[in-house]
């Protein structure tokens, strides 16, 4: 079916295809937009032959945050263009489609890098907005959008409305965090900070249980800009949690080894590939535990120089590398745990189950965070955050999610929305207090609402 808006040919119903978050569960088919112009996104949103439509960037969501099973899904990778650079200012305009690595491939040559950045480059700024997304600096410098200074979002009935923290201040705090549910992120002004070189200043220290590694974030955190530590979730006993932590700053031109000849140039590295779905029985509890113990023991206590995108970005170097966990994908369970509701018991309980059921991950991180932002629907809170990969075995490991919400919830914590697949709604209202507040913003801009996802279905957040 073909509808001319305005002079503007859009595809009404495009050819349904099945799609999926960064771990491949849950696969959902949906109708799938890619607009060009600003013409034919306008269109979409008021013409399209579907019930409800969501945004769509580079996938790096991992569960159902942008998909929306049986209706429409707007991709925004060809609303990619950089718009303006002020230089005095250090701030940057673009399309939401740009990407980090966009953004860090041009910049971090020129002497800026993001303020902040998550585990990834493969995420386009308007992701990053509507996840609010967080990196290994939210304990220094807070979330994605400390650094975000206004945007223009297209609202339900096509108009595009400026948000900023002085202009639409609601909305735009719905937005932030708001798992794009009030509109089309179009553009963002970004902040961008100066750095000397492409290079961190790394320190290693290994932790030899969570005791240890909680009194080593205690005492250092403040003297470090980035901090995080991998954490072996399988380990037992008196080394329960034990970790090694990874702190940096970025190096200045006069830190870098002579060998270094270029303060603002990359290391070449070779791109690897994963080229088919691993076998299921390839990650299985055996051979994680010896992975585990064959990383921590690759780690010795030392401070030394290493290119940012090693340090920030280890599994961008592989691509596809989701297809480690098999067909049946893997979940991401990140929770928050509170600083003022001992978190570090409620990580030990969450780690205890995970070696009492011998449900592996090998890339577990832990970070502490801080203070709460003003988003309605933001993640973090000051406290401390732990990441888990866990692949999808068998359907006992639904119900263990939900024992592990339940540990978060006793402890006043909540679970990353950009991260679920599995959340309930009652669950996750108590999690984030202020959702009637977010409904009552989004009822104002979308009343019919037009931007729905499968989460948004699966939270009671849309009909």
């Amino acid at each position: 079916m073909i509808n001319l808006h305005k002079g503007v040919m859009i595809t009404v119903k495009p050819k349904k295809k099945q799609l999926a978050g960064w771990g491949n569960y849950p696969k959902e088919s949906c109708y799938i937009y890619r607009p060009e112009t600003l013409g034919e996104l306008k269109g979409l949103i008021k013409d399209a032959d579907v019930d409800s439509q969501i945004a769509y960037g580079l996938g790096r969501s991992y569960g159902d945050t942008a998909l929306n099973k049986d209706s429409g899904v707007i991709g925004t990778d060809r609303l990619n263009h950089f718009l303006e650079f002020d230089e005095e200012k250090q701030t940057l305009t673009c399309e939401a489609g740009v990407s980090l690595a966009d953004v860090i491939d041009v910049f971090l040559p020129r002497g800026y890098f993001p303020g902040v950045t998550p585990g990834t480059t493969y995420v386009t700024i308007g992701g990053a907005i509507a996840n609010d997304v967080h990196g290994k600096n939210h304990h220094s410098d807070g979330s994605f959008s400390e650094y975000v200074l206004s945007f223009d979002l297209m609202i339900a009935d096509g108009s595009i409305v400026t948000c900023s923290r002085t202009e639409n201040e609601e909305l735009f705090w719905a937005t932030i965090g708001g798992i794009g549910l009030t509109g089309i992120i179009l553009k963002a002004t970004i902040q961008l900070i100066p750095v000397e070189s492409s290079y961190i200043k790394a320190t290693y220290e290994k932790a030899r249980n969570l005791d240890d590694a909680f009194e080593k974030f205690i005492e250092n955190d403040a003297n470090f800009k980035y901090s995080v530590a991998w954490i072996d979730c399988l380990s037992t006993g008196d080394s329960l949690g034990r970790s090694v932590l990874m702190r940096g700053d970025h190096a200045r031109a006069d830190e870098l080894p002579a060998k270094i000849k270029k303060p603002l140039g990359s290391p070449d590295k070779p791109g690897l590939k994963m080229p088919v779905n691993a076998p299921g029985i390839a990650l299985n509890y055996w051979s994680i535990s010896a992975f585990n113990q064959l990383y921590y023991s690759s780690y010795k206590d030392e401070t030394k120089i290493v290119d940012a995108a090693s340090f920030f970005h280890p599994l961008d170097s592989i691509e596809d590398w989701n297809k480690l966990y098999g067909k049946k994908g893997f979940v991401q369970y990140q929770a928050v745990f509170p600083k003022d509701r001992e978190p570090k018991k409620g990580l030990r309980k969450v780690l205890e189950r995970l070696t009492e059921e011998k449900r592996s991950s090998f890339l577990a991180v832990l970070k502490s965070s801080g203070a709460q932002n003003a988003g309605m629907l933001s993640f973090p809170m000051e406290g401390y955050t732990l990441a888990l990969d866990i692949p999808i075995k068998d359907d006992g490991l639904f119900p263990f999610l939900k024992e592990l919400d339940e540990i978060v919830l006793a402890h006043g914590g909540r679970v990353y929305l950009a991260k679920d697949a599995v959340l309930d709604a009652d669950t996750f209202r108590e999690m984030y207090p202020r959702w009637e507040e977010f409904l009552r913003v989004k009822q104002q801009v979308d009343p019919d609402g037009r931007f729905a996802s499968s989460m948004s279905r699966r939270l009671g957040l849309t009909e």
